[in-house]
């Protein structure tokens, strides 16, 4: 009777060890940083200080849009690591003057996508005002879409009341952007 006590107290101390150990390299930045990843740093860095967009917003896009993988297209057609629409980007290119942006480096260069995106959410916060919340809902659901619940009083532009936002996929769109953007705001607060 004594020993199966033992083994059990033996059992609770070695879970409770291991418990404190996960929760203590948790909170380790060597461990938070391989939770969380950034692949091209020094594009998204390049690009956002060009374009005068924090870092953490883009890297937070691309890590929702893409997970970091060039060479996707959505089943609607978007391209590349941020996953722009061939329009967007075409219209992109014309107003920003890049020459030479093809569909397939898009899609297949993350210099290329990183650099057309990051200038599209530039664009995209000009319009809203500097507020993140609704330039993120814009870049997924379109500023058009994002204007017209806002002077419909549909949605109040805040990340606090983003449940308001009628079409789902955005809706969680915005809250899984601002979620990664604050994880990477405090995992990389050197950028």
């Amino acid at each position: 009777m004594r020993r199966r006590g033992s083994k059990r107290r033996g059992w609770l101390l070695a879970g409770l060890l291991l418990l404190a150990a996960i929760l203590y390299a948790e909170q380790s930045p060597w461990v938070k940083q391989r939770l969380y990843p950034v692949a091209y740093r020094d594009d998204i860095r390049a690009s956002a200080l060009v374009h005068g967009v924090e870092p953490h917003l883009v890297a937070a896009v691309i890590r929702v849009e893409s997970n970091f993988r060039t060479g996707r297209v959505s089943s609607k057609g978007a391209l590349g690591i941020m996953q722009i629409m061939p329009d967007t980007a075409e219209w992109i290119a014309r107003r920003a003057g890049y020459e030479g942006v093809t569909p397939d480096n898009i899609r297949d260069r993350a210099d290329v996508g990183i650099e057309l995106g990051t200038w599209y959410l530039a664009s995209l916060l000009r319009q809203f005002d500097g507020n993140t919340a609704a330039a993120v809902a814009a870049y997924n659901a379109g500023p058009g879409n994002v204007r017209a619940w806002l002077a419909e009083g549909v949605w109040d532009g805040r990340l606090e009341t983003s449940d308001d936002i009628p079409f789902g996929e955005t809706r969680r769109y915005v809250q899984r952007v601002h979620y990664f953007y604050n994880k990477y705001k405090s995992i990389y607060p050197e950028w």
